[in-house]
């Protein structure tokens, strides 16, 4: 990819080197709740109150927030320095700056699309982390992968996660690295378009393998708006060389569900499957970048 001449987006918090928040494991949080639920019982304001706290916590969870694991526990007294960001050498920042392109270059591809649809785009923030991250989604590792949290908007990743594309999924490449990022931007446009919220609500009346189902098309829909920004970033822009799309290929086969089951289980199970087949990653990604037209994303309209 062309991209170091690029603009770099305003839209990246960079938390990496920085520790997480540490919780003591005493569970003052909820002993504190527990102390306090007999006197609450005992007025019809309390019981109110009470009420309007579970109701709080079944609605959080239903947006995909879980405010639980804040009362489970409380900050440590011990551990309350914040942990100052170590020096990245020249590679680490490089890629970094890497991320800030790609990113900024999604959000002139959404800009325009939505401008076609007759919406505004609101750009999304993108998250550098190391090890673990607190986000309005809960807390997560690294270990789980780029992912994206609905409810604060924002794309998390450890950049570390491009040494596992690269050596553990046989994946490398610049254009395999910025793929990532533009499905992970991809779930942001579902979110402000609604089609998250229907998938969820559809998935809430489902079956488990209907309700897959839903999920691997929501995946694959995704995959589309990749494919929609590598076509936008290539002929609009010129940021591709001839061997950028083979790498996006491969990366979108390294990470199909089929795959990913046969390498860790060694056997398939398709009525499990959550992101999708291989063939059907590379297939809804080849659609997006070959036609760079957002009608042909539907996937739930798909067979």
């Amino acid at each position: 990819m062309r991209w170091k001449d690029g603009r770099r987006s305003n839209n990246i918090e960079d938390k990496r080197g920085l520790g997480s928040p540490s919780y003591a494991s005493g569970g003052g949080g909820i002993l504190l709740l527990l102390r306090v639920i007999p006197w609450l019982l005992r007025y019809k304001a309390g019981r109110y109150l009470l009420g309007f706290g579970v109701l709080t916590i079944i609605g959080a969870k239903f947006l995909g927030i879980d405010i639980l694991p804040l009362l489970m526990s409380t900050p440590s007294s011990t551990n309350t320095t914040p942990k100052v960001g170590r020096e990245f050498t020249a590679q680490e920042q490089e890629l970094a700056d890497f991320v800030a392109v790609v990113l900024a270059d999604t959000e002139q591809t959404w800009q325009g699309i939505f401008q076609q649809l007759g919406k505004t785009y609101q750009e999304p923030k993108l998250v550098m982390f190391t090890g673990s991250v607190q986000s309005a989604c809960g807390n997560a590792l690294s270990a789980m992968g780029p992912f994206y949290c609905p409810a604060d908007q924002k794309v998390y990743i450890d950049l570390s996660f491009y040494n596992d594309l690269k050596n553990r999924h046989n994946a490398p490449g610049d254009f395999a690295q910025a793929y990532v990022i533009a499905h992970e931007v991809g779930h942001h446009v579902q979110t402000l378009l609604g089609i998250s919220n229907q998938v969820r609500t559809a998935q809430a009346k489902a079956s488990m393998v209907q309700a897959n189902a839903l999920s691997v098309k929501q995946e694959l829909q995704a995959d589309c708006f990749a494919g929609l920004w590598g076509h936008a970033a290539n002929s609009q822009r010129q940021l591709l060389d001839p061997d950028d799309i083979e790498e996006a290929l491969i990366a979108a086969a390294a990470i199909g569900d089929d795959r990913l089951q046969q390498q860790g289980q060694g056997y398939v199970v398709p009525e499990s499957f959550t992101h999708g087949s291989s063939a059907e990653r590379v297939k809804w990604f080849k659609r997006g970048f070959t036609s760079g037209r957002f009608a042909d994303c539907d996937t739930f309209a798909s067979q």
